[in-house]
């Protein structure tokens, strides 16, 4: 019975968009198309998005910080955009996952 619930659900998430974290910081977004027993997804028309270096936050801190008046100390907020790229269609394998969710 329990089995069934779960593939009822899944079913329920075909064509759906997810959002999968993985273990090496990166995440992908794309349609669910199916799953497996070992916890793989396929994912189409996805997008990849990484976290940006840690030089390119210190390149951004440091534009910002030029700006300021020097006699008077401030604290700020530097924004880095993460980079991505279309992927399209994608297996991502069941370890490496570590939170999935449903947009």
């Amino acid at each position: 019975m329990e089995s069934e619930k779960a593939v009822e659900y899944l079913n329920g998430l075909i064509g759906r968009t997810l959002r999968i974290h993985a273990t090496d910081g990166r995440m992908f977004v794309g349609l669910f198309k199916c799953t497996d027993a070992e916890r793989n997804i396929i994912l189409a028309n996805s997008f990849e998005y990484r976290l940006p270096t840690t030089s390119a936050i210190h390149e951004a801190a440091a534009k910002e910080t030029e700006s300021w008046d020097k006699t008077e100390p401030k604290a700020a907020t530097v924004k880095v955009n993460m980079s991505s790229r279309l992927i399209g269609l994608i297996v991502i394998p069941g370890r490496h996952i570590t939170k999935i969710e449903l947009e």
